[in-house]
C-alpha cells in the first residue's frame, strides 16, 4: 500500500432492495399467454374491480404511476385477447398486472462508480462543486443497469450526498430516433453484412435518417424480394439488430437524479449494462458533452457501447465502430489532443493501450501504453476511468490484478501533449482492499470507473468487492509529487 495519506469519508453507498421497477413478464408460449388472459376474461366486472383493488393496495405506493405501466404491458399481449368485446379500463389493468412483476435493481450490488461535475452549478456555496455519480446496479439474474446519485463537494473537501428517493423510473424510449448513415454503413461492413441487400435498403436513405425512414425502406425491400431468400432474411435481421442497438432515451425533468435508471433496452445488452465510465468532454469550440463508454452484455458476448448526454435527461446510446472496439474498459480523454480524440482501452486482457481517432465513434490502431510492472498488477492492468488533466500531465487511475485475483487501484502520469509517453507510475497501490472491503460478491476487489479533481484534491469513489461503494480523497500535489519522483 502506498504511503500517501487518504481521507476516508463516512459514506457508504449500499444496495437497497426496496428500489424496484415494474418489468413485463410474458411467457414465450402463445398458448400460455392466451390461457392466462382467458382466466381474466372469465371474471365478472365486480370480481375484476376486487382483484385490481388488491393489486393497487399492495403495489400502488411503490411506484409513481402504476396504471400507465400496467397498460403498457397489457398492450404487449393485446393481440392474444380472443374477444371482440371492448374491455373495461379495470380489466385491461388487471391483465397488465398478470404479465408484470417487480424487479429490484440493486438487490445484489451497487458498485463501480464514476463521478463528473454536474451540468448545473447554480445555487451552491462558494468554492463548492455539485457532482453526478453513476453506479452499476445489479439485481436478480445478475442484470446490471445504470443508477445515478448527486451531491456537493464543499470547499473544505467535505462531501454531502443528496437524499436518495425510494422511487425509480425507467426513461421513455424515443420512438423515432435518428441515425448517421456513415456510421451505420461502417458497422454493417465490420459485421460482414456489406452486400447488395444492405445497399438496397440504404440507397433511399439520407445522410441522417430516422427509424421510420429505415422501417419503410426495409419493408419495401422485403416486398420487392418476396419470397425472401435466406441471405436477405439474415441481412435484414442484422440491420434490425443494429438499429435496435442505437436508441434514444428521455427522462422527465421532474425526476430527481436518484430516480433516473438506465435499464437494458436492446438485445445486445439484455443481460446488463456494465461499468459505465462517464467523462465531461469539452470540444474544440468549448461545447460540453458528457460521454460514457460501457459494456453491453447479452449473456454470451460483450460489446462496447457509447452514451451521449448534455443534461442527464436526454441520452443517445450508440454502437462503437472499428477493429479496436473489442474488450472492456474503454475510457475517453476529456478533450481533443493535437486535434484528435484519444481513448484508453484493453485489447488483450493484460495490457493498457491507447488509441486516437478523428471522431468518437470509430476506433482502430491501438498501441500498448503500459504493461504489468509490479507484482500487485502482474496478471493484468487497466484503467479506472477517464484520464484527468493536471498541469503535470494526464493523471490515470489504474487497476491492477495480482496474486489470488486481488484488485488494487494505482496511478500513472502521462505527458500532456503526447500521452503515449509515461512520466511515472506508482510502485505500490494507491488503494488496496482491506478489512470488510474484502468481503462481497467478488472478494478482494477495489475498483473505480472514474474520479475527479476539485481544487487540489482528488475525489475517488470506488467499489468494494462488487457489492457496495465508498469514497476517499487524496492531496493532488502529494500524488503528483510521488508520480514525478
Amino acid at each position: 500500500m502506498s504511503k500517501l495519506r487518504l481521507r476516508r469519508y463516512e459514506i457508504s453507498i449500499s444496495p437497497e432492495s426496496s428500489r424496484v421497477i415494474i418489468r413485463p413478464f410474458i411467457p414465450s408460449s402463445p398458448r400460455l399467454i392466451t390461457t392466462v388472459i382467458g382466466r381474466a376474461l372469465a371474471l365478472t366486472e365486480k370480481e375484476v374491480a376486487a382483484e385490481l383493488a388488491r393489486v393497487k393496495s399492495e403495489f400502488d405506493s411503490r411506484h409513481f404511476d402504476i396504471d400507465s405501466l400496467l397498460l403498457q404491458h397489457f398492450a404487449k399481449v393485446e393481440t392474444h385477447v380472443f374477444t371482440h368485446r371492448p374491455l373495461s379500463h379495470e380489466r385491461r389493468l388487471l391483465i397488465g398486472a398478470l404479465f408484470s412483476g417487480e424487479y429490484a435493481l440493486e438487490s445484489a450490488a451497487l458498485f463501480n462508480p464514476s463521478i463528473v461535475p454536474h451540468p448545473d452549478q447554480s445555487g451552491i456555496p462558494e468554492g463548492a462543486l455539485r457532482f453526478i455519480m453513476s453506479l452499476r446496479a445489479t439485481g436478480e439474474g445478475h442484470i446490471s443497469s445504470i443508477e445515478f446519485r448527486s451531491g456537493v463537494i464543499l470547499a473544505d473537501g467535505g462531501i454531502n450526498l443528496d437524499s436518495v428517493s425510494r422511487f425509480v423510473t425507467i426513461p421513455e424510449v424515443v420512438p423515432n430516433p435518428s441515425y448517421r448513415k456513415e456510421s451505420f454503413v461502417t458497422k454493417l461492413h465490420e459485421m460482414g453484412f456489406d452486400n447488395e441487400w444492405t445497399a438496397t435498403v440504404l440507397e433511399s436513405l439520407e445522410d441522417h435518417f430516422s427509424r421510420s425512414d429505415f422501417t419503410r425502406s426495409v419493408r419495401a425491400v422485403r416486398k420487392q424480394a418476396a419470397p425472401a431468400a435466406r441471405d436477405l432474411h439474415r441481412t435484414l435481421e442484422c440491420m434490425q439488430w443494429l438499429a435496435d442497438s442505437n436508441y434514444e432515451l428521455r427522462f422527465s425533468e421532474k425526476l430527481a437524479m436518484s430516480e433516473r435508471i438506465i435499464f437494458p433496452v436492446s438485445a445486445n445488452e439484455s443481460n446488463g449494462i456494465e461499468d459505465a465510465r462517464f467523462v465531461r468532454f469539452t470540444g474544440a469550440n468549448g461545447e460540453v458533452m458528457y460521454y460514457a463508454t460501457y459494456t453491453a452484455y447479452n449473456g454470451k458476448a460483450i460489446l462496447p457501447q457509447l452514451i451521449e448526454t448534455a443534461d442527464f435527461l436526454n441520452f443517445r446510446v450508440l454502437t462503437l465502430n472499428g477493429e479496436a472496439v473489442q474488450n472492456k474498459g474503454m475510457a475517453l480523454f476529456p478533450r481533443l489532443i493535437q486535434g484528435s480524440y484519444a481513448m484508453l482501452s484493453r485489447q488483450d486482457d493484460e495490457n493498457m493501450l491507447i488509441m486516437f481517432a478523428n471522431e468518437p465513434h470509430h476506433w482502430s490502431d491501438p498501441q500498448i501504453l503500459m504493461r504489468p510492472a509490479e507484482m500487485w498488477e502482474s496478471v493484468k492492468i487497466g484503467n479506472c476511468g477517464s484520464p484527468i488533466e493536471t498541469e503535470a500531465g494526464w493523471l490515470v487511475l489504474t487497476h491492477g490484478v495480482g496474486p489470488m485475483r486481488k484488485y488494487c487501484i494505482g496511478a500513472a502520469l502521462l505527458d500532456l501533449e503526447d500521452p503515449t509517453k509515461v512520466i511515472g507510475r506508482l510502485k505500490e497501490p494507491l488503494l488496496s482492499p482491506e478489512g470488510n472491503e474484502r468481503e462481497g460478491y467478488v472478494p478482494n476487489v477495489v475498483y473505480s470507473c472514474g474520479a475527479l479533481v476539485h481544487g487540489r484534491t482528488l475525489i475517488l469513489p470506488y467499489a468494494m468487492s462488487d457489492k457496495a461503494s465508498a469514497i476517499v480523497s487524496i492531496s493532488l500535489d502529494e500524488l503528483l509529487d510521488e508520480l514525478r519522483r
